[in-house]
């Protein structure tokens, strides 16, 4: 067959060739970049706000206080770069999800596509609320043990690059790790997966999920692993209830 005839085929059927699929999937990085971009300037005008009274205060509040230094002569410039970027992902989220979503769409049936803006919702919900978790329990409870952990006669000065980098590892993790409920509802909706599947396996789930929960922590300390596995848990206890009033009718 020729490629005018598939052309036409297509045109027919309404779907759309491998070419078309790449300029799609071209356009939608286009757009998800465009959000970050747009996302990374409403955090550089609130930048300072956003080191000072956001990502430094669990430091200051830990007890006793953590001591942030630069090594880099450089390094300010490089963190506030990366704080930008990586809040610009951030506040640009539900418009990610979104673009993946319709690059998704012309392959789920039409009774499947009416899903899509509540799953974007529902996907931006856990990943802020991962989010949120992450800097209101396990960031002040993880910082907490490693500032009174060891001996009084080492002074912790820590690297402020080290620092962002485990506040920002911590948060992204949870949110991850929080798409669970929301995973599990797509996968229902598709008839992939059912509830006496996921509790079949619950055993194989939560050897799966302590091993995910080491893997994601940026350090190897219990602490970090029990405050993000247990939640990890809870989530899949949920996402059984979830799929549950998910199955297709």
């Amino acid at each position: 067959m020729s490629e005018d005839n598939l052309s036409e085929d297509n045109a027919t059927t309404g779907e759309m060739g491998f070419l078309e699929h790449l300029e799609e999937l071209r356009w939608r990085l286009i757009k998800a970049v465009i959000g970050i971009v747009l996302g990374g300037i409403v955090a550089g005008i609130f930048i300072d706000y956003i080191m000072n009274d956001f990502l430094l205060a669990p430091a200051k509040n830990t007890t006793p206080p953590l001591e942030l230094i630069n090594l880099k002569p450089y390094g300010q410039l490089v963190l506030y770069m990366e704080v930008i970027i990586v809040c610009g992902i951030i506040f640009s989220i539900p418009n990610i999800f979104y673009q993946i979503w319709k690059f998704i769409e012309p392959g789920l049936m039409p009774s499947e596509r009416r899903y899509i803006s509540a799953i974007v919702a529902f996907s931006s919900l856990c990943f802020l609320g991962g989010i949120s978790f992450a800097y209101f329990v396990m960031l002040p409870t993880a910082l907490k043990f490693f500032a009174q952990f060891g001996t009084q006669a080492i002074t912790n000065n820590i690297a402020v690059d080290e620092y962002f980098g485990f506040v920002i590892s911590v948060m992204l993790a949870a949110g991850i790790v929080f798409e669970l409920p929301m995973v599990s509802f797509f996968l229902s909706k598709l008839g992939i997966l059912t509830p006496k599947f996921m509790r079949r396996y619950r055993k194989h789930a939560i050897v799966i999920i302590l091993l995910l929960a080491g893997i994601l922590t940026p350090s190897p300390d219990i602490t970090s692993q029990l405050l993000l596995g247990i939640p990890l848990l809870i989530l899949y206890e949920v996402s059984i209830i979830i799929s549950k009033y998910s199955q297709p009718k």
